[in-house]
């Protein structure tokens, strides 16, 4: 596993996700994961990405400063990460352990010395059930239910205020959770007064297609307002294995000729529908933060989400958004309805958005999370 190192003054960091930004499958937490990564590299870190490996992927790279080093596989990469991580220690040395705890936990803490921290976007408990094989979910359920136990003395960083909760109300320590909010990329994700939203009125959604994210919602919702704003279109953006479900879902409904899917986009055509859409939706049964609706609310769009951990942490309901009870397909419709025929009530949603998406930076966000790092290195190195 060597490579070439270079010095550090601050600190060397060996941090364990599932994936990373590269992969196929990855998400909102490798994008939070890496976008912390590259700036605490600048920083001063010398930092090194243990990840699961994926077809065509190579097994070791330098991305933006972090060495990337990709093991194993989608379904073993758990299983081989205690021999991965103690063979790294014999060959390098370390000062720290960040680990990203984002589906199955690695247990870090039980079989390597150095001080960990434990990053969590959130975690699934029962909602996985909503997304796969009961089988399975019990597996991931049951393999998240130690955390309490074996991170007990551990240090987390997550990226919202439920997440806290939900690691409050697990056993784990307030004092020992700290919320660190996600940041965008204001450069990207900026409002841009010369391009005007789309003539007739656009719903968007931007995510993955995963049967948890409830998207079937908002088809179902969109289907009840086409009777109320016939002109209404809804793109869908985002790929995933829900997909075909959710095509069928609008071929049944007779919604071909309003709902569109793109598929993965690229950065500047997810920018481009996030500035001409009316509003943007996410229906999703829980999320660590939602991302999303700040880039939307950065590109002068509002957003309406369901009311779960995460999604109501980053939608500020009546100001830069709106907020329904799960579900609630009524209230769903009832909200993009009042949006999309009130242009005052849009227009103030889209100013609070905007203000509201500029209190978010990458660069707070690793400043904050290297300052977690530091205290940490300082107090490993006085044992």
């Amino acid at each position: 596993m060597n490579t070439p190192r270079s010095s550090s003054s601050r600190g060397r960091i060996l941090v364990i996700n599932w994936q990373d930004l590269a992969n196929p499958l990855s998400g909102g937490a490798e994008v939070h994961l890496q976008e912390n990564l590259k700036r605490l590299s600048a920083s001063g870190f010398d930092v090194t990405l243990l990840c699961s490996n994926f077809a065509g992927g190579k097994s070791s790279l330098m991305w933006e400063g972090v060495r990337i080093l990709r093991r194993g596989g989608r379904f073993d990469f758990n299983w081989q990460v205690p021999f991965l991580v103690r063979r790294l220690l014999k060959e390098e040395k370390f000062d720290v352990i960040v680990e990203d705890i984002n589906k199955i936990p690695f247990y870090s803490p039980l079989y390597q010395p150095l001080p960990v921290l434990a990053v969590v976007p959130h975690l699934f408990a029962t909602t996985v059930f909503h997304e796969i094989n009961a089988l399975l979910a019990s597996y991931i359920y049951v393999c998240e239910y130690p955390v309490r136990w074996v991170y007990r003395k551990i240090p987390f960083c997550v990226i919202s205020e439920s997440t806290r909760t939900d690691l409050i109300e697990r056993g784990i320590d307030a004092s020992q959770v700290r919320v660190i909010h996600c940041g965008i990329d204001a450069e990207i994700y900026s409002f841009n007064p010369e391009v005007l939203k789309s003539e007739d009125p656009l719903i968007i959604y931007l995510g993955r297609l995963k049967k948890y994210k409830s998207v079937q919602h908002l088809i179902k919702a969109f289907a009840r307002l086409k009777t109320r704003v016939d002109r209404a279109t809804l793109v869908i953006l985002g790929d995933g294995d829900y997909r075909l479900a959710l095509e069928s879902l609008v071929k049944a409904l007779r919604l071909e000729d309003a709902v569109t899917f793109t598929g993965f986009v690229s950065t500047d055509l997810k920018v481009e529908f996030l500035r001409k859409a009316w509003v943007a939706v996410c229906p999703s049964l829980k999320e660590g933060w939602g991302l999303t609706n700040i880039e939307a609310n950065a590109c002068g769009t509002p957003v309406i989400a369901a009311d779960v951990p995460g999604l109501r942490d980053s939608v500020r309901h009546g100001s830069t958004g709106r907020l329904y009870p799960y579900g609630d397909l009524v209230q769903l419709e009832d909200d993009m309805h009042a949006i999309l025929s009130d242009s005052v009530l849009r227009d103030t949603l889209a100013e609070n958005g905007r203000a509201w998406a500029a209190k978010f930076s990458w660069d707070d966000a690793a400043e904050e999370l290297g300052q977690m790092i530091d205290s940490l290195i300082k107090r490993g190195r006085k044992r």
